[in-house]
């Protein structure tokens, strides 16, 4: 059985190169404040990569993505193992774009801390006097430079995407850009329709994008898991304060609260994460997660 090392360890995630195309193992590590906590949330790999799997299905019509299959079955041996099992999928290779696509359905986060300075969130002036996690009277689109492991990320405004973008694809900033917001925008709308339907509000999210060989704009990395989105209950959500969530603002606001933690999680944080992970698996999938995704 021929051994692969990961080329690429991110926060939660590890990626293998085999040739004509890549395997992205979602850890069951979780990240927060820019740190990754020292402990693991047990499936949770496996969720996130059945999640993004359920959100690539619903919108090929929107945008081609990146997957190539989850069943470990169709990958090399060597992610046979049970370590593997169900939390890999086989992607096309990419050439990455250095955004991270951020898009806000509501006010909430660090998009209200702003409003409440500036009136704005990533320089888009907002309606006055609205209050926290208020919807929007439309999604905005607020962009983000990708930062380097540990290193912060650094919101931008559409108009400065442009400007990163074109220094590293010289000609095609513009449309890139313009390509990368609108599809932001109506990949949210279709799955935050989709979510409502099913009791969740999606208050944000993030995709990322790359370019395939050709150069056409493909939707990559993961999709609308409880790591890259807020995730509330739609029933009972009232705006005005801060919402109860499927996601790990959970753990963001326990950490928040025990300042000396030192990034260790007590174990009833993580079993009420994970089950908070499994309870929105089963809402917009209307299936109990099972490692295997069968």
């Amino acid at each position: 059985m021929k051994e692969y090392k990961p080329f690429k360890s991110g926060k939660v995630r590890e990626v293998y190169d085999i040739g004509d195309s890549l395997i992205m193992v979602a850890t069951d590590r979780i990240s927060a404040f820019d740190h990754i906590l020292k402990n693991r949330i047990t499936d949770k790999g496996a969720i996130l990569t059945q999640m993004s799997s359920f959100w690539f299905e619903y919108t090929k019509d929107v945008i081609r993505n990146h997957m190539i299959t989850t069943d470990n079955e169709r990958m090399p041996e060597f992610f046979r193992q049970e370590q593997f099992t169900g939390n890999s999928m086989k992607v096309q290779k990419l050439t990455m774009l250095p955004l991270e696509c951020i898009v806000r359905g509501y006010i909430t986060g660090s998009g209200w801390a702003s409003y409440q300075k500036t009136g704005t969130v990533c320089g888009i002036r907002l309606p006055e006097g609205l209050v926290e996690s208020q919807k929007l009277p439309e999604p905005i689109y607020t962009p983000s430079t990708k930062a380097d492991l540990g290193d912060h990320d650094e919101n931008i405004s559409y108009e400065q995407s442009i400007d990163v973008l074109e220094k590293k694809f010289p000609g095609h900033g513009k449309k890139y850009a313009t390509a990368l917001r609108d599809k932001t925008i109506e990949l949210y709308t279709k799955c935050a329709d989709y979510a409502r339907s099913r009791g969740i509000i999606i208050a944000d999210t993030k995709f990322e994008f790359g370019l395939d060989e050709n150069g056409e704009i493909v939707l990559g990395d993961e999709m609308l898991t409880p790591d890259s989105s807020r995730f509330w209950p739609a029933d009972g959500y009232q705006a005005g304060h801060s919402q109860p969530s499927y996601d790990k603002q959970f753990v963001r606001d326990w950490l928040k609260a025990n300042p000396d933690s030192d990034y260790k999680l007590p174990q009833d944080v993580i079993d009420r994460t994970i089950e908070k992970y499994k309870e929105a698996y089963l809402l917009l999938t209307g299936k109990e997660f099972t490692r295997t995704g069968k």
